[in-house]
């Protein structure tokens, strides 16, 4: 009897010692990330059959178990990997918002800069300071876009060194976790019991890489987990790890794709697939980013290419034709690495009105082209260049394109980078116009002539004298215009009149007799009727279809990243507060409360005295029996 009451004692002291143990290894664990609280599992030893009966024989530690659900941690995880996606993104289009918004870098105050510049010309256009003044002004507007097209590569090179990180992050956790999962096997199969912290540990690397890159696991029998990203690709499967690699891209130059390793061969994984940091960057980069170097390349064009139209329609202070204020915008044509045909693919601006903020790829199959609007995946399709569409033409320089030749066409991109002064020179600035009208002295009617517009294009006539001589109250006749010397030529009173490129109009009732002279523009040094029409495009609808001008084009870049800065602000704390209590709850049934474990331990420091007692008693009974024997 004193036998099986000691046997029972130690395994009292066993069991206590056991819970001591765990209860202590919570207590030091309380702090780590991933850890699951664990407990002691006893049952009753089997009982001895005695003639009266069955007879207990104490207790065993059947196993050490964490407290683990896997919906709850399953849930916590992909709320975090949520929480990792929209934060991340939050934080990067925060970068366009605070640098398109500032009063001081932003490019609206150096818009109004400009055009107050040219309105010092128009008011003072023999000025030569006044010219200087809107040359300046112009400098500080060229700088001011370079500048913020300056900032937005840095942020795409910045999206490439976190593309690199994150995937030799991800490449490494994917190997760290093959490893643990062939330590958990191994352990598993051989010991018969569960690897608790191994099993944590390879929970937390799992949780992590989530953040990463969103995964998908499925737990196997034999304690291996299988790890899965994108739309299927494995990343782990048993003790077996598939790797990443970011590599250039062979469609955009400056952008690094992610790959997922095949052996010597690669496949490019959807950027919409990932999730985590890593998708948030290439969504970063694919919308906002992206959209917004486009949308300002879009403005830098249409400044220079309407811009530049009505400087053509000028006459500059020597008298010489107005010629382009800034550098056309240029458009970049890249055919993609492998293209096995000899083409020579060119686009050009064809109208700043039309122009998307967007890039196209153009693709050569079947004998036809097919050009995609990258934006909205908008697809025309047609069987010869040139071809103008989306205000770009579309032609073939030279050579034949071969079957599934590609080619990108940035169209806006680099027009920030590359916009740019044509002018230096002061007297350059086309501000006069380059015809004068005047009425007759000598006229018996009260007809007036406007000063005149020129039309665009520029007439190559535009400076011939042309005399206009009615013949009546309703007709009249033209002289000087080259070999057109039309006569009796109908006449609606105050209706427009137009030859070699110019339109005037003549108020009040002329008579027959009357001359009206259209004139070169001789020393008109004084004249700023191009001056005021290039001001006015500070407020013309030029853009956007006609529907935006410059400042409306820049409010609605500021606009829309404004927006959805806001939303993904909005986003990502909604996605913080889901992530923090499915954490809690998670944690409510998995993580380590001291104050249970405190009340554990004092519980199983009393079954230690216990059962410790129970041994002092089966000693002092073995020794009454012993002296029995004296």
């Amino acid at each position: 009897m004193a036998n099986g009451l000691f046997g029972i004692g130690i395994s009292g002291l066993s069991a206590a010692q056991a819970g001591l143990v765990t209860t202590g290894h919570n207590i030091a664990n309380a702090g780590t990330a991933g850890f699951h609280r664990q407990e002691v599992v006893q049952q009753n030893a089997r009982g001895l059959l005695t003639g009266s009966g069955f007879i207990g024989q104490g207790v065993e530690v059947d196993t050490v178990r964490r407290v683990y659900s896997n919906f709850l941690d399953d849930q916590a995880t992909r709320a975090q990997a949520q929480a990792s996606y929209y934060s991340t993104y939050a934080s990067q289009i925060a970068q366009i918002d605070h640098l398109l918004g500032d009063p001081s870098a932003g490019l609206a105050p150096e818009l109004v800069r400009f055009f107050e510049g040219v309105n010092e010309v128009a008011a003072n256009p023999a000025s030569v300071p006044s010219r200087q003044l809107m040359l300046s002004a112009g400098e500080s507007l060229v700088a001011q876009f370079q500048s913020l097209d300056s900032r937005l590569v840095e942020m795409n090179r910045g999206v490439n060194v976190q593309i690199n990180s994150t995937v030799s992050r991800v490449n490494a956790y994917a190997r760290d976790i093959a490893a643990v999962n062939g330590r958990i096997a191994a352990t598993q199969i051989n010991l018969q019991q569960p690897a608790n912290d191994l099993l944590d540990l390879r929970d937390q690397m799992v949780a992590e890489l989530n953040t990463l890159i969103g995964a998908t696991t499925v737990a196997q029998p034999d304690g291996n987990m299988s790890v899965s990203i994108g739309t299927g690709q494995s990343l782990v499967v048993g003790n077996q790890a598939f790797q990443l690699a970011a590599v250039p891209s062979p469609d955009t130059p400056g952008h690094f794709d992610v790959n997922y390793v095949i052996g010597t061969s690669s496949l490019l994984l959807p950027p919409q697939s990932l999730g985590g940091s890593l998708g948030a960057v290439l969504a970063f980069r694919a919308g906002p980013l992206s959209d917004t170097q486009n949308q300002l390349g879009r403005l830098a064009a249409g400044i220079a290419f309407t811009f530049n139209a009505q400087s053509g329609l000028g006459q500059d202070l020597t008298g010489a034709a107005g010629r382009d204020f800034f550098v056309p915008a240029q458009v970049d044509v890249t055919g993609r690495a492998g293209n096995t045909g000899t083409a020579d693919i060119s686009a050009s601006i064809a109208s700043s009105s039309a122009l998307q903020a967007s890039s196209y790829r153009l693709l050569y199959t079947g004998g036809a082209y097919q050009l995609t609007r990258l934006s909205d995946n908008t697809t025309t399709a047609f069987a010869a260049l040139p071809q103008t569409i989306d205000g770009l033409t579309f032609a073939l320089a030279g050579g034949a394109p071969a079957n599934g030749d590609s080619y990108l066409i940035e169209s806006t991109r680099y027009a920030a980078r590359d916009f740019a002064l044509a002018v230096s020179d002061p007297a350059h600035i086309a501000a006069a116009a380059p015809m004068r009208t005047a009425t007759a002295a000598a006229n018996d009617g009260t007809g007036v002539i406007s000063a005149g517009v020129v039309n665009a294009p520029r007439d190559a006539n535009v400076r011939e004298p042309v005399t206009i001589t009615f013949t009546s109250a309703t007709t009249f006749d033209v002289t000087g215009n080259g070999t057109l010397n039309p006569t009796s030529v109908a006449y609606t009173p105050g209706g427009a009149i137009t030859y070699n490129g110019w339109t005037v109009n003549i108020a009040g009732a002329p008579v027959a007799g009357d001359t009206f002279s259209i004139l070169p523009n001789n020393n008109g040094t004084a004249d700023n009727r191009n001056a005021a029409l290039l001001a006015s495009l500070q407020s013309a609808n030029t853009l956007s279809g006609g529907t935006t001008s410059y400042q409306g084009a820049y409010a609605q870049i500021t606009n829309s990243i404004g927006n959805i800065a806001q939303q993904m602000e909005i986003a990502a704390e909604a996605q913080g507060t889901i992530s923090l209590r499915a954490r809690e709850a998670q944690q409510s049934l998995s993580g380590v409360n001291l104050d249970e474990e405190a009340a554990n331990l004092m519980r199983y420091q009393q079954a230690y005295q216990a059962s410790g007692k129970v041994i002092e008693v089966a000693s002092t009974l073995f020794d009454t029996i012993l002296s029995l024997g004296r």
